[in-house]
């Protein structure tokens, strides 16, 4: 024990070393400390508004009183040896007390206990603070969120049963390993803290992950167009475009063959191109939407009609790609352009006013200062993204893996799905910037106040049929702002609803019959009545929706090998953007 605290002390050296090397170099990373600002005068707000009525935080104190004397009632009796009730318990779904000794011992189903009613009332001081803007309440509650997942006994050493019996069992080894683990973490972070989620080695693009089969036939700036060889000998004619998200990369659509839904649409008959956007850096600093519209999706249309002969095709939007093909084809409705026969869209909002959690990081103040970083460098690191994500679930996604690998000091094991998820990506800028003001901020694409390409965007004016794919648990894109957005278009739109969230329930092949869906009437009116009346299904809704495909354009041709049509390939799939790192 005596010697791994030596070793512990000197790995922490090392932990110090790599925290200190990119501002020794002058090439730390700004923006912590504005962050920390913005989270002091946010919850100082809600401390004001108690302060005003000195009532209210007697009867409040009293509150979290009343609470802790029934705690040590019921711990006096446990110690005693006589059974208690808890006064409050974890739940299920809670998986940092699962250890027995957090209910059996009761001194750590005190400490437990203690933190779940001071997390409570903590939560409730923001509910129940008066005259708090919905915004300002809305970011409130996220700060105490990440505030109290950082407080849970859980993650220390001293007030967790496992952690201690596993430092005692080891003499501390886990310490050291999990020391090292965090000075190197720190240092692939550049100075910043870059959590591990997955074995990155047991990983290699290309090689067991986004590995069907195609070519890469077209390259400019922004993407690369992947066009997938068939595997059955008859296709239908109207070719397939897969628009996915560029804040992070296309391949969620390809993990593994057991669950890529870029394989499967394959294996159906569908001619499958799909997008792989470019990880941009400071040369792309001006590309906007208009240019993602442009120099993507335009583009591809234009290559796989070069490709193929097609002039029309089927398209998919994954999120924010889901996005951009709602602005495009508000735009080719403005414009007369019928090269995009039917639309799906995965997860993807087009109604802001009932936005998802990431809403908190919006609004004026936090635009101008995340723009002032972003000119610095011409976009913004994919890490501020990737955090961002992951402080949505901390518990899950934060401090698990910080427990699981330094202070259990265990490496984390392989999983594709995590793995894709620290695989971030830049964002450019100008297209960064007018996503957040014209759709977070202003909402102005439902409003009819976008603009793109000098015309005025109408989504009433598409009229083509639509597939809406939402997610039940999706705080990205929540179901019912799903739901609102499907009421936007001018055309048939069938509402589908899944089980699972944002990505889950996107990534859910019929192999596994894993979660369910939900069909029903036209999205009108409220969303809580469509779901009254809505019919549950078992299993994936992906054979729902390739029967909704076939209906829009049944007519079927010999299959296609990339490479046959006017463009040749210039590489393998899945190309080379993919492979950068941001």
């Amino acid at each position: 024990m005596a010697q791994n605290m030596g070793r512990l002390v000197e790995q922490a050296g090392k932990v110090t070393a790599a925290y200190l090397k990119p501002i020794e170099r002058g090439e730390a990373k700004t923006g912590a400390a504005d962050e920390a600002s913005e989270m002091v005068k946010v919850l100082g707000r809600v401390a004001e508004r108690w302060v005003s009525d000195p009532q209210k935080i007697i009867e409040a104190q009293a509150s979290l009183t009343t609470d802790f004397l029934s705690l040590w009632s019921a711990t006096l009796k446990r110690l005693g040896g006589e059974p208690a009730e808890p006064v409050i318990e974890p739940e299920k779904r809670d998986a940092r007390f699962a250890d027995p000794e957090w209910e059996s011992h009761p001194v750590f189903d005190f400490v437990k206990q203690a933190y779940l009613l001071s997390s409570r009332w903590a939560e409730s001081m923001v509910e129940q603070a008066e005259d708090l803007d919905p915004h300002t309440r809305d970011r409130a509650r996220f700060y105490v969120k990440q505030i109290a997942g950082a407080l849970s006994p859980s993650n220390f050493v001293a007030t967790n049963p496992e952690l201690l019996r596993e430092t005692l069992a080891q003499n501390g080894e886990n310490l050291v390993r999990g020391m090292k683990m965090l000075a190197e973490d720190i240092e692939a972070g550049g100075g910043e803290l870059k959590i591990r989620q997955s074995d990155n080695r047991a990983f290699e693009i290309g090689v067991n992950i986004a590995t069907t089969p195609g070519k890469v036939i077209y390259r400019n700036d922004i993407i690369e167009l992947i066009q997938y060889a068939p595997s059955t000998e008859k296709v239908l004619k109207r070719p397939l475009l897969i628009v996915p998200p560029w804040i992070n990369k296309f391949y969620i659509l390809d993990l593994n063959p057991e669950k890529s839904f870029i394989r499967w649409c394959v294996a159906q008959g569908l001619t499958v191109f799909c997008i792989s956007w470019v990880n941009p850096d400071h040369r792309h600093a001006l590309k906007d939407f208009e240019s993602y519209m442009r120099e993507g999706i335009f583009a591809a249309l234009e290559a796989i009609e070069q490709a193929t002969g097609e002039k029309q095709v089927s398209a998919i939007g994954y999120c924010v790609g889901g996005t951009l093909l709602g602005v495009t084809l508000a735009y080719m409705a403005a414009t007369q352009d019928k090269r995009i026969a039917s639309a799906t869209f995965f997860t993807t909002q087009v109604d802001f006013s009932k936005a998802g959690e990431l809403s908190v990081f919006v609004d004026e103040q936090q635009i101008r200062t995340l723009e002032e970083q972003m000119a610095e460098r011409g976009y913004l690191d994919g890490a501020r993204m990737a955090g961002a994500f992951n402080m949505l679930r901390p518990n899950d996604l934060i401090w698990s893996y910080a427990v699981n690998n330094y202070l259990k000091g265990k490496a984390p094991t392989a999983f594709d799905l995590l793995y894709w998820n620290s695989d971030s990506t830049r964002m450019p800028a100008a297209n960064h910037s007018f996503y957040l003001r014209n759709c977070y901020l202003d909402n102005k694409l439902t409003k009819g106040e976008m603009r793109i390409g000098g015309k005025l965007l109408d989504l009433g004016k598409v009229t083509i049929p639509i597939y809406n794919l939402a997610t039940r648990e999706d705080h990205i894109a929540p179901a019912n702002s799903v739901f609102i957005g499907s009421q936007s278009f001018g055309g048939p739109v069938s509402y589908v609803m899944a089980g699972s969230g944002h990505i889950a329930g996107v990534v859910n092949p019929p192999s596994k019959v894993k979660y369910q869906y939900w069909t029903g009437a036209k999205p009108e009116g409220a969303f809580e009545n469509w779901v009254k009346r809505a019919e549950e299904h078992p299993g994936s809704w992906w054979p729902h929706w390739v029967a909704w495909l076939q209906e829009q354009a049944p007519k079927q041709v010999k299959a296609r090998i990339p490479g046959d049509g006017k463009l040749k390939p210039l590489e393998d799939a899945p190309g080379s953007y993919v492979k950068v790192k941001a």
